[in-house]
């Protein structure tokens, strides 16, 4: 069985990059390119979260939390004010990871892995 982190790389990641990239270029009204440079990404991987080609599988859960989407934009804002340190996203990121788990987002990805028989009684991320 693959940890819980294998699903956060494979899903939640690649879906809070597309969140915070549509935050930074439609709020903040950031280039692409700019977004890129803040985000340590190349511009070739901003433009396809921002055409859904990358990271889209889990944003429709992710963005229908309250809580989850409010940590997001705390990160949006603190990128696009540039304000941002690696430590304090690393926290706000990690903080995001916690509350899918809480959520229990993480468990509806983590059946899309396994077969759901094997995560019923599964306490792990609770």
């Amino acid at each position: 069985m693959k940890p819980y982190c294998v699903t956060v790389v494979k899903y939640v990641l690649p879906a809070m990059r597309v969140l915070i990239t549509k935050e930074l270029v439609e709020k903040y009204g950031l280039r692409k390119i700019d977004v890129a440079k803040r985000m340590s990404l190349t511009p070739a991987a901003v433009t396809q979260y921002s055409k859904g080609i990358r990271g889209s599988s889990c944003v429709e859960e992710i963005s229908g939390s309250k809580e989850i989407m409010k940590k997001i934009s705390e990160i949006s804002r603190a990128v696009a004010d540039d304000e941002a340190n690696f430590e304090s996203i690393m926290d706000n990121m990690c903080e995001v990871c916690r509350l899918i788990r809480s959520e229990k987002l993480i468990c509806k990805l983590h059946a899309n892995e396994f077969s759901e028989s094997i995560l019923d009684d599964c306490k792990i991320c609770l």
